[in-house]
């Protein structure tokens, strides 16, 4: 199982949420790419970036923060958060990072997905599912769409996709575990790699994660916690 610690970036800075609201922010470091080479030192192989700003705003809002992580890390990179066009997705992969994240665009135009996959690839274009309740959440988490979350991937799969990161909203950085049903589920109905995000609070939430068939796992809170030693995680699932 793939570990992806995760960089959220805010105002230029490394930060991390709780259930997605924007008002309710810890900040963790002034300089989100002190941090990405934390995470390489300690064995990471993938980060796992996310635009918050951008999520909101519809645009890359920290492309500074995120250009300076690229430049001092050598290990793999993947972000979200505000790529609504093809030129984004463009844009990102050339400066670097090995893959984007798809989600409000995906929900308002499904055929965009399509279009990206057969442009760069489905191993360079992920869909983000973030859900509430088992609904598609949308727009930095703000809104809630008709759709549930098991339904749309199996849409995206039709499309072409293959590798979905699965948010449960009400667990994201609360340290209260995953939602093991909801993710599972996805898991069983959709055949895709699903990459499991939210609520990750140790060891043993990992091993269970790894025996539903999880494909990764996005760790956040719970490393900058320290209730998760990322280099030991990375032994234990990697290795």
């Amino acid at each position: 199982m793939k570990l992806y610690p995760a960089i959220d970036i805010k105002n230029g800075q490394c930060v991390r949420l709780c259930q997605g609201v924007f008002s309710d922010v810890n900040v963790y470091a002034e300089k989100p790419y002190t941090v990405a080479k934390e995470f390489e030192a300690e064995g990471a192989s993938f980060l796992h970036i996310v635009d918050l700003d951008g999520a909101l705003a519809g645009h890359t809002a920290n492309a500074e923060a995120i250009s300076e992580i690229i430049k001092n890390v050598s290990i793999k990179t993947e972000i979200g958060g505000g790529i609504r066009t093809m030129e984004d997705i463009n844009q990102k992969l050339k400066l670097g990072l090995n893959r984007v994240i798809i989600g409000t665009k995906a929900v308002k135009e499904p055929q965009f997905i399509k279009e990206a996959i057969g442009r760069f690839g489905a191993e360079r274009v992920v869909i983000g599912i973030d859900a509430k309740d088992g609904m598609v959440a949308i727009e930095g988490w703000e809104k809630v769409s008709d759709r549930s979350a098991v339904a749309f991937a199996l849409e995206m799969k039709k499309l072409g996709a293959t590798t979905v990161i699965y948010t449960d909203i009400a667990r994201d950085g609360m340290l209260t575990g995953p939602n093991f049903e909801r993710t599972e589920e996805m898991i069983r109905e959709t055949g895709m790699e699903i990459i499991a995000s939210g609520g990750v609070s140790s060891m043993e939430d990992l091993i269970r994660l790894e025996e539903i068939g999880a494909a990764g796992a996005i760790i956040g809170k719970a490393i900058y916690e320290k209730r998760v030693n990322l280099a030991e995680a990375v032994a234990r699932f990697e290795r």
